[in-house]
């Protein structure tokens, strides 16, 4: 709807409230001054039940959630009240020509007193909810709804529409296997037994453009109190170690600590300390023989 028709509805909603206020002006005028009411406030009357019904129903425009429901009960009770009102001003002729009994709605007495009662209440009424409506309107925060354009509207909404067949199925990624680690080359077994004083020649150290700092003399305290043994050496020492130990106490780790060497060598040593004894066993054996 237009801005043009909008305005023209909002008008055509006062022209109709005015109006009904007006036809419900004299039925509550009357009232109040049956209650006793004097002029002035007699006149007041309408303004206090009609008025606070369309105060409550502009609350109902605004407010929302508990506080909404709690417009459209006001807005409910008011209009209830003032309907039954009405209703009495027009089953009481004398109400017209204001020759009723003060205090006097209707002959029944329980009827008469629900109905002054219903009466008078309802100006301290609209003290509480006029006063509870306008708080709440004036402290409510309303929610912000997130702005989008056009395109953005019309692409969502393309894309709701679209059915499942007409989507695009993605083929799953393939899964690619592990890749085995590769196989460590073999280190060739190297075997102490074999001299080591040989030098290999052609061996040249790499030039290095960068100059060298200067280090300094290694101190004689940081430097190894034993010498380096060969493999000669090291077999020696571990014969005579182990002359006298059986071939299950001839373990690499005892080598290792009775010769003080790295485990590699140990176990060298060991594999030929066992070498030796089963070919002097094979040996004494034949001899035997």
């Amino acid at each position: 709807m237009n801005r043009w028709g909008k305005g023209l509805l909002i008008a055509a909603l006062v022209g109709v409230v005015g109006m009904a206020f007006r036809v419900s002006w004299n039925a509550l005028r009357d009232v109040a001054t049956a209650t006793g009411a004097d002029e002035t406030a007699a006149t007041l009357y309408p303004f206090v039940v009609d008025g606070l019904m369309a105060l409550a129903l502009v609350a109902t425009l605004v407010l929302t959630g508990d506080a909404r429901r709690f417009a459209l009960r006001v807005l409910a009770a008011y209009t209830l009240a003032s309907l039954v009102l009405n209703y009495v001003h027009g089953l009481v002729p004398e109400l017209h020509d204001k020759v009723v009994d003060w205090g006097r709605l209707a002959d029944w007495d329980p009827a008469n007193w629900a109905l002054v009662l219903l009466a008078t209440s309802l100006p301290v009424g609209s003290i509480y909810f006029g006063s509870d409506l306008v708080a709440k309107v004036l402290h409510h925060r309303p929610i912000e709804h997130s702005t989008t354009t056009p395109n953005q509207d019309q692409s969502s909404e393309t894309y709701v529409n679209r059915s499942t067949a007409d989507l695009e199925v993605s083929a799953p990624a393939p899964i690619t296997p592990p890749l085995a680690p590769a196989e460590l080359e073999a280190a060739p077994a190297v075997s102490l037994v074999k001299s080591t004083d040989r030098v290999p020649v052609g061996v040249v150290a790499a030039e290095s453009t960068r100059p060298r700092r200067a280090t300094g003399r290694v101190p004689d305290v940081a430097r190894s109190s034993q010498p380096a043994r060969t493999a000669d050496q090291l077999l020696i020492e571990a014969r005579s170690a182990t002359a006298d130990w059986t071939d299950r106490e001839l373990t690499a780790e005892g080598i290792r600590k009775a010769v003080r060497t790295s485990p590699a060598k140990a176990r060298v040593l060991r594999e030929t300390l066992r070498a030796e004894r089963e070919q002097a066993a094979g040996t004494a054996e034949a001899v035997a023989a």
